[in-house]
């Protein structure tokens, strides 16, 4: 027993490790982002969601990126609790490289993206914001005593992988509380009846039950 306690401490199970990692590659993402303004080359995102972003640089409307940007990285900070899978494409390569650089650029504020030392402590700024949201959601809702919080979430899963995620959040919702597992299921079982991805019903059910029925902090 006391093997496996010393096993489950140290830098690799660590709250702190999950939030550092985040904010390596939101650095180097942003940065990425920075290399395209200034340069034309090395966004790290598919050439469609680039597309938006060049769209904005030549028309000077951002909305549309900064929108798709944005939706993708709060719909990816919500799952990524939940389900212990941290999107990087959708909450970190959309997010943070096309949605919050829109957003700056739309608001006037381009210095993070003409300056690659600022680009990078920006990016890592935000990745360390993500990182620690991330891990306070988790913690104070899957709050279970032999969790190891940085640990239980991993990063890589893309929008392919992204159709099987379905069982896995039901599966984290039961064990969140009873209501919210049977809000996942209910709503899984709906988008399953209409043909819809069961990720987005089980996340739509498990919040709707969540909300009214809250689960206890210890």
């Amino acid at each position: 027993m006391e093997t496996t306690n010393q096993q489950t401490k140290g830098f690799w199970y660590s709250e702190w490790a999950f939030p550092l990692f985040v904010a390596f590659l939101s650095a180097g993402i942003f940065a990425g982002t920075h290399l395209y303004y200034v340069y034309r080359v090395g966004a790290f995102n598919d050439i469609a969601v680039v597309a938006m972003l060049e769209a904005g640089l030549k028309g000077g409307s951002f909305g549309a990126a900064a929108a798709f940007g944005a939706s993708f990285l709060f719909a990816r900070v919500l799952e990524g609790p939940l389900v212990g899978i941290l999107d990087i494409g959708g909450s970190l390569q959309t997010g943070v490289g096309i949605g919050i650089p829109a957003m700056l650029l739309g608001a006037g504020i381009t210095a993070p993206l003409t300056s690659f030392p600022l680009a990078l402590l920006t990016g890592a700024g935000l990745g360390l914001l993500i990182g620690g949201v991330i891990i306070l959601i988790r913690k104070f809702t899957i709050n279970s005593a032999n969790s190891t919080f940085g640990a239980d979430v991993m990063m890589g899963a893309g929008n392919a992988a992204g159709r099987y995620l379905g069982p896995l959040i039901v599966i984290s919702a039961i064990m969140a509380s009873i209501p919210v597992g049977i809000g996942a299921t209910i709503g899984a079982a709906v988008f399953y009846y209409y043909k819809k991805p069961i990720a987005g019903g089980a996340i739509l059910g498990a919040m709707l039950l969540g909300a009214i029925f809250p689960i206890a902090t210890q």
